[in-house]
């Protein structure tokens, strides 16, 4: 539950006065409401019709004679940490906005808020109660391109002491359960414990056939859904007035093909009825953007080949169409209808493939970072999440799960769905530990044109990058004046290390200093006891095979090399973000194992004789 202050009351308003106009502005009509003088409270059952309620009737509604105000009621001692921001331009890119809160504090968790309104809403999390203090006193009326902030405490449940935690109401959950995923035993949110990860098809479709796919009464779809088994949400009351209107298709991959197929004939023949062109019926798909890359292939080599083998022509939708809240691009297939499905089976699998590994390497990532909160790193600095969206209306905040649909959430665990776009209400608990993490040096190369856009003007960015990561982050000097690429050395510990590296991954993509036809791949090299090289080699290279296989990414342990002061070597790695972080951890591992064998062995050795036989 959502509780709401409703401040400014005439004496005169009454309990039914407050429920008739929740009526009349179509919110939710509470059961009951706390009516004292002058002020009022009201419970509302999820966050979603509470921020509704605050957006149409704080300010706007006069009420006997009286402008109401409405607003989240937290108690003081849950005013903590936590804010939210809303009338949040949907066109605002994350890294805008990004560097706006980190102006004043350090920022552990931001979560987009799925909403019904225009604008955007997110859930700010401070890492103390002074710098939240600080934002909301900053950012309350803040303008951007005639958007004024709206920003509001929210409760921050672990700022309550323990003996006055909300208590377990009786039969049923405590309020602060209230619409979060619970943790099973794995740590995940709500994550199946067996079921295979569910990539469903995606694709656009003329709003003027959107009639003709639903049919009579919704006998056509309930056909479509019947023949093909599959479960087929049309995204129709989104967006209106727009063009174009998303289907989301969930189901095998034979089924999703199968009920394209029948949807794509059920438009030509309706473009034929209605003397529409058939290139006004061209497939598109929708497809998250840090997937087509691994379409496309190197130099276009997969796309042209889908082009060669099915005869069609293929058009993916440029990157400057891409914000915050449409991280979807459209690829348009041209030809006939069973050369379009050809096509499709080939693309959809593609990107199946691609987004089946992210989220295993995102599983491993969780798992080699123990206590690594996911949803707190927003890595990509413009926005654009590392794995498909929660998929909803484009252009628009996807509603949650509860009110409305979200096509990823019921098959992956939560923290997952967070790097989707739509970030949980929950995140992985962050694991505090008495032992300060060990810090780790870095060397990662990065194409020499994008120092200057790294650095930012005067140094802002790198510099809040360095504070948001919690890392230091040099640019080493050229070596020379033509050098094709620079050397970040950045310093910290894992998580600091995921995030800066992600984000400056994410930058390179965003500017463009990669080629549209590629993955970001860079090359990062790490320092490894020289006893310890072997260890990651392994016998007859066995180790280093296995790790690349398992990371995708490739590891090499240059041979002949003399180690350093330190008795240290190089090990190089070359891959795409998650590759190349997975195979750090797996390498960091070996080290702490080769050390821990150590210290046993020294220990062993220290043993006093008396203790011999």
């Amino acid at each position: 539950m959502y509780r709401l202050y409703i401040g400014n009351l005439s004496p005169s308003v009454t309990e039914e006065d407050l429920k008739q106009l929740f009526r009349e502005r179509k919110l939710p009509v509470p059961e009951q409401v706390l009516l004292k003088s002058g002020y009022a409270f009201v419970d509302f059952p999820d966050q979603n019709s509470a921020i509704k309620a605050i957006e149409t009737l704080s300010g706007k509604v006069e009420l006997h004679g009286k402008v109401i105000e409405v607003d989240y009621s937290v108690p003081k001692k849950l005013r903590s940490r936590k804010i939210q921001i809303r009338n949040i331009p949907p066109h605002l890119q994350w890294e805008v906005l990004d560097g706006l809160l980190a102006q004043y504090g350090t920022v552990e968790n931001v979560e987009q808020v799925n909403t019904d309104t225009e604008t955007a809403v997110v859930n700010v999390t401070y890492s103390t109660k002074e710098e939240a203090k600080e934002a909301i006193e900053k950012l309350t009326g803040h303008q951007f391109d005639d958007y004024s902030f709206k920003v509001s405490y929210i409760a921050d449940m672990d700022a309550a002491p323990p003996d006055q935690a909300p208590r377990t109401r009786r039969g049923g959950r405590s309020s602060r359960d209230q619409g979060t995923c619970q943790p099973g035993p794995s740590g995940e949110f709500g994550a199946p414990r067996s079921r295979h990860h569910d990539y469903p098809l995606r694709i656009l479709v003329p709003t003027q056939m959107v009639g003709a796919i639903i049919g009579k009464d919704g006998q056509t779809i309930k056909n479509v859904t019947k023949q093909t088994q599959s479960k087929v949400d049309i995204h129709r009351k989104e967006n209106a007035g727009a063009a174009e209107k998303p289907i989301t298709i969930h189901s095998t991959p034979d089924g999703c093909s199968s009920a394209c197929r029948m949807i794509m004939d059920i438009m030509q023949k309706e473009a034929n009825e209605t003397k529409t062109t058939v290139e006004d019926i061209a497939l598109k798909i929708l497809a998250h953007n840090s997937l087509v890359g691994r379409l496309i292939g190197k130099e276009g080599r997969n796309l042209k080949k889908i082009e060669e083998e099915t005869g069609t022509k293929i058009i993916i939708s440029p990157l400057h169409e891409l914000t915050y809240y449409n991280p979807e691009r459209t690829i348009t297939v041209k030809g006939c209808l069973e050369a379009l499905i050809k096509a499709q089976v080939q693309i959809s699998g593609k990107l199946r493939d691609a987004y089946e590994n992210d989220v295993a390497a995102t599983h491993q990532q969780a798992n080699l970072i123990p206590g690594l909160n996911l949803n707190a790193l927003g890595i990509f600095s413009s926005g654009l999440p590392v794995l498909p969206p929660a998929a909803g209306p484009r252009g628009a905040v996807p509603p949650v799960a509860t009110a409305g649909y979200n096509p990823f959430l019921s098959h992956s665990s939560s923290h997952l769905s967070g790097l989707y776009g739509v970030p949980p209400a929950s995140a992985i608990t962050h694991q505090h530990s008495q032992q300060a993490p060990e810090q780790e040096v870095v060397y990662l190369f990065i194409p020499s044109q994008a120092v200057g856009a790294l650095i930012g003007k005067k140094g802002q960015h790198i510099k809040q990058l360095a504070h948001f990561a919690g890392a230091s982050i040099k640019i080493a000097p050229a070596e020379g004046p033509d050098v094709p690429v620079r050397m970040a050395i950045i310093t910290g510990p894992p998580e600091a290390q995921f995030k800066a590296q992600g984000r400056i991954y994410g930058k390179l993509k965003e500017e463009n200093f990669v080629s549209l036809k590629e993955e970001v791949k860079l090359e990062t090299h790490i320092k490894v006891p020289s006893t310890a090289a072997g260890r990651v080699i392994g016998k007859g290279g066995k180790t280093v095979n296995e790790l690349q296989n398992l990371t995708s990414a490739e590891v090499i342990v240059p041979r002949d090399q003399t180690p350093d002061e330190n008795d240290e070597v190089f090990v190089k790695i070359s891959g795409h973000f998650f590759a190349s972080q997975t195979a750090q951890r797996k390498i960091r591992e070996i080290i702490q194992q080769v050390k821990q064998q150590e210290q046993k062995h020294q220990q062993g050795a220290a043993v006093s004789p008396y203790h011999s036989k």
